[in-house]
């Protein structure tokens, strides 16, 4: 994918390498039924040059590779936006209006088994109400007409379909107080929000607390990360910050570490999900209360 490129071949090839031992062949062998060079498979499975999504397909089905989800990640490693086979890619009928980098994060966000997210100024998008994104949705993005201001928001609201999906997707959220003191869209629309929250954390696929600003200075002050986990494939767990123009990827084992250490670091530090919830529904009181 466009998040570090190299290491996804990497892991793509590695994959590819021991779904190949799993299925018996040596590369010659998988390279001749496909009526491929060696030196191609070879590639392939070093992560020395790229790969089209429809060779890492034929690899898969010499393979006998059947697990969709799998397949779908596999090719999504690829780097395309037609990657999925099983499931309808949504976002490509928004690819003229969302820049690559979101397209990427979406396609992360489709295939992760697990999300945990630190957010410091924002509800998370997977956690918005439409009113709430149209408002920040508005705030962010300059010179777009009503139409497209509207697609984005459409875009935001179907990507939370992975917290419906079978099975969803486990997302463990901390919010910094921040987030719940900004009364994005003005009163009536962040009162939505609030409510809203405190509903979704009732789920039992999200995990919701709120770090009070009584914790005081901590890790996530200097920028709000996503790591994402993945199933069958542990290695393939990834850490992304956002900036204002773009987003970072980061992959390396110690880096996923320490990200790691840090997110269980500020859920020891947040109020428990019941404390959390109490929390929100105090500041919901104060809102009605200012309407």
């Amino acid at each position: 994918m466009r998040y570090g490129p190299a290491v996804r071949r990497r892991q793509l090839g590695a994959e590819l390498r021991s779904l190949r031992g799993q299925a018996g062949l040596t590369s010659s062998e998988a390279a001749a039924r496909l009526g491929w060079h060696q030196s191609k498979v070879s590639r392939i499975e070093t992560g020395r040059s790229g790969v089209k999504t429809s060779d890492v397909r034929r690899l898969l089905d010499l393979y006998e590779v059947r697990d969709t989800r799998l397949r779908d990640l596999l090719a999504a490693l690829a780097g395309t936006d037609d990657a999925g086979e099983g499931r309808h890619h949504w976002w490509r009928a928004y690819r003229d209006l969302l820049p690559a980098a979101y397209r990427d994060f979406i396609s992360l966000e489709s295939q992760a088994s697990r999300m945990r997210t630190l957010e410091t100024t924002v509800v998370p998008g997977l956690l918005q109400t439409r009113d709430y994104a149209l408002a920040m949705t508005r705030a962010a993005v300059a010179g777009l007409s009503d139409e497209q201001v509207d697609a984005l928001v459409e875009v935001r609201l179907a990507r939370q379909d992975v917290l419906r999906a079978d099975p969803p997707l486990q997302l463990s959220v901390v919010l910094d107080e921040a987030v719940l003191r900004r009364p994005v869209g003005g009163p009536k629309v962040f009162a939505g929000q609030l409510a809203w929250l405190r509903e979704v954390s009732k789920l039992p696929q999200v995990r919701l607390q709120v770090l009070p600003f009584t914790s005081g200075e901590h890790v996530g002050l200097i920028s709000p990360f996503v790591i994402f986990s993945f199933p069958n494939i542990s290695d393939l767990d990834v850490v992304v910050l956002d900036h204002l123009t773009s987003s970072l990827c980061l992959e390396r084992k110690e880096d996923l570490r320490a990200y790691t250490e840090a997110f269980n670091s500020l859920q020891d530090r947040a109020l428990s999900p019941e404390e959390s919830e109490k929390f929100i529904a105090g500041l919901s009181d104060g809102t009605k209360e200012e309407q």
